[in-house]
């Protein structure tokens, strides 16, 4: 049997990836933008929707970084409503672990996946960034290399109060009166290097125990973060060698976990352009790029490499001659950790705008832009299931250029075709986000106690 792929939809903010300028593009936080992408994705038998999350607004050389605003409504409100107007699509929302507790998230996380029927899913991502810090307490700021072990912890303790209620712990006998079936419902105590909480969790066992783990982290210790305790990850390889080798260094790190290869799936984001020939859709991808990445975007996202004020450059002529500013203050903030060594980067990028005769603006172009997949839809459908059954990914998580009718075309065009290759469903046929996935029941945690 081919692998199953899963389909997810992300539902961007106003960023460069978005068209917001678009006559198509509608507002990014009415709710009914929200209510048409999430129908849309579940009239496509999607597995999930997915929600970003931006705590503060990113700033550039001192101002609102006005092309790149990362801003949007609470995710858990909007999810939570998505929950009354769909019935089966997963309900996926980033929420950062740096800044919030275990406790008052794993309520919220629990309640949603009560009210959704076992559709609830979280995004981990941390941050070292004070910046972003600033609106939270004590600053808010943790060092970067405790970010994961608090991520960890943080993931661990949420299990621990999700277990914390029996399976049978509501007895809610008419006849004797007696709702309890224990004295002691959630009770639980947690002492660890970064929380220390104790007392009862107040939503009984939801319907799926664990809401689904997701995570975003690249790095290293982002790949063994995800090994570790995630159920799916958001990848970002646009490539198909690129998806092969993270797909075979992920899964690879899941056995030194006590967990078998099927426990993880990958999911990169994607962008798809269709078109009624190659040559149109490619035409259409080119129009669409351009939009994205305008000639004042170009000079703000190469700043963001160059750490430099690069406003007097001609955005299609050369890249600058000087190395990135790697000694100053970073004049990005809001967004950390993009390039880890930029000199290096900077010298790839001069080697790749050399060889394609490049400007700074096409550059960009070329260096920001995501996996697409391209062409008609039967060369798109194509294109997918050959990167799934090549094991360079298990879906995607598609990222429209337009909000919120992005997704109409590919539902209507590219999903039958899939289902004609028997390699998508053609119906729902479990209720929860797990069992969509492939995942199986959660598996309990041991508590802490029992691990030192």
């Amino acid at each position: 049997m081919p692998k199953q792929i899963i389909l997810a939809a992300h539902f961007p903010g106003v960023n460069n990836t978005t068209v917001w300028s678009d006559p198509a593009s509608g507002s990014q936080i009415d709710f009914a933008s929200f209510v048409h992408l999430a129908r849309t994705a579940e009239r496509g038998l999607f597995d999930f929707f997915f929600l970003a999350e931006g705590l503060r607004l990113r700033e550039q050389r001192g101002r609102i970084h006005d092309l790149d605003v990362v801003g949007r409504p609470d995710t858990l409100t909007v999810l939570a409503a998505l929950a009354a107007v769909t019935t089966h699509l997963g309900l996926a929302g980033t929420l950062n672990a740096t800044f919030r507790e275990p406790y008052e998230l794993a309520r919220q996380l629990a309640t949603l996946d009560h009210l959704s029927g076992g559709r609830a899913a979280w995004n981990v991502v941390t941050t070292s960034d004070a910046f972003t810090g600033e609106n939270f307490r004590r600053g808010g700021f943790l060092d970067r290399s405790l970010r994961y072990e608090r991520a960890a912890e943080f993931v661990r303790t949420a299990r621990e109060l999700w277990e914390s209620w029996a399976v049978d712990a509501v007895a809610g006998d008419r006849d004797t009166g007696r709702y309890l079936a224990t004295a002691e419902p959630g009770a639980f105590t947690y002492h660890g290097d970064q929380f220390d909480i104790t007392g009862h969790f107040t939503v009984p066992r939801s319907p799926q125990l664990h809401p689904v783990i997701l995570q975003a982290g690249d790095s290293p210790d982002g790949r063994e973060f995800a090994a570790a305790s995630a159920d799916a990850i958001f990848s970002r390889h646009g490539t198909l060698d690129a998806g092969q080798e993270f797909y075979r260094d992920v899964k690879s790190r899941l056995a030194r976990h006590g967990r078998d290869p099927d426990d993880l799936k990958i999911i990169p984001g994607v962008t798809v352009v269709l078109g009624d020939t190659d040559a149109e859709a490619h035409e259409k991808a080119h129009h669409i790029r351009r939009q994205q990445v305008s000639p004042q975007t170009a000079l703000l996202l190469l700043e963001q490499l160059w750490n430099r004020d690069l406003s007097g450059y001609d955005p299609e002529g050369p890249l600058p001659a000087t190395d990135p500013d790697i000694s100053a203050e970073a004049i990005s903030r809001g967004r950390a950790g993009m390039y880890p060594d930029p000199v290096a980067t900077a010298r790839q990028w001069r080697t790749l705008a050399e060889e394609k005769g490049l400007g700074i603006r096409d550059l960009i172009i070329e260096v920001t832009g995501r996996q697409s997949f391209i062409g008609t839809p039967q060369q798109v459908a194509e294109q997918m299931n050959h990167f799934v059954q090549s094991d360079a990914a298990d879906g995607f998580i598609l990222v429209p250029h337009l909000t919120p009718g992005g997704l109409d075309e590919f539902v209507d065009e590219v999903v039958p075709l899939l289902q004609e290759r028997g390699v998508f469903r053609t119906e729902y046929t479990g209720t929860t986000l797990r069992e969509h996935l492939g995942l199986g029941a959660a598996r309990p945690v041991a508590p802490v106690a029992a691990l030192r």
